[in-house]
């Protein structure tokens, strides 16, 4: 199974070292490693890792809890291939799909963002699309930041939310484990949704979905 470990480590020289060394004694074969942060002397790390399913998760967070100074933020499944450019795969897909670029991209963001599931709201709440494992009757929060915001509901579900003006939508991305969503993974969702939102096709093609499937009621448009 492949796993996504954050971690926060002092940022000194042998620091990173010890913990791809007792993450590879517990069974994890170390894939990536992504700075997420670096300042006031810590670091924040994203490690892509590789386990046999019969290794615990709890056995790699025992592992790096043993090393002095490491403070794990999370562990948790994710589907993103690393070592690949998904981002300039997905882009490329949406600039073909035609009436299905929304779609394309809800379905799409799970995988890019080792989320659960993604989903579009109109502004009265009703879901317009979500990706396959999203809840039935999931509730969309009322109010529509100015600009993609991580948040975290109280049951501990994280959450980017966006506003997608062009297209009167708002957007969702949940992650049920794992840590919250870090800036850098805001900014990420951001910058893809900017690009986006800039195709020339993308808000005539949504419109014409939105036309052909009159606006199906919340789990109507799961694949």
């Amino acid at each position: 199974m492949l796993l996504r470990v954050r971690v926060s480590l002092p940022d000194r020289p042998g620091s990173l070292a010890q913990v791809t060394k007792v993450l590879g004694v517990a069974g994890a074969d170390i894939t990536q490693v992504t700075v997420l942060d670096r300042g006031a002397g810590q670091a924040v790390d994203d490690i892509t890792v590789f386990c046999p399913d019969s290794t615990p998760r709890q056995a790699l967070l025992k592992s790096l809890q043993s090393v002095e100074g490491v403070a794990v933020e999370g562990i948790w499944t994710t589907r993103e291939a690393p070592g690949t450019y998904p981002e300039l795969e997905i882009l490329k897909y949406i600039t073909t799909a035609g009436d299905r670029a929304l779609t394309t991209l809800i379905d799409s963001l799970p995988v890019l963002f080792s989320a659960d599931w993604a989903a579009t709201a109109a502004a009265d709440g009703r879901v317009v699309y979500a990706s396959w494992r999203a809840p039935q009757g999931l509730a969309v929060p009322q109010e529509v930041p100015s600009r993609p915001t991580a948040l975290t509901q109280d049951g501990g579900l994280h959450l980017i939310h966006a506003p997608l003006p062009p297209l009167a939508l708002s957007l969702l991305l949940a992650r049920s484990e794992g840590p919250a969503f870090h800036r850098i993974e805001v900014h990420r969702l951001t910058r893809i949704l900017e690009i986006f939102l800039s195709l020339p096709a993308t808000e005539r093609s949504v419109a014409r979905q939105l036309r052909k499937e009159g606006r199906q009621a919340p789990g109507g448009a799961h694949e």
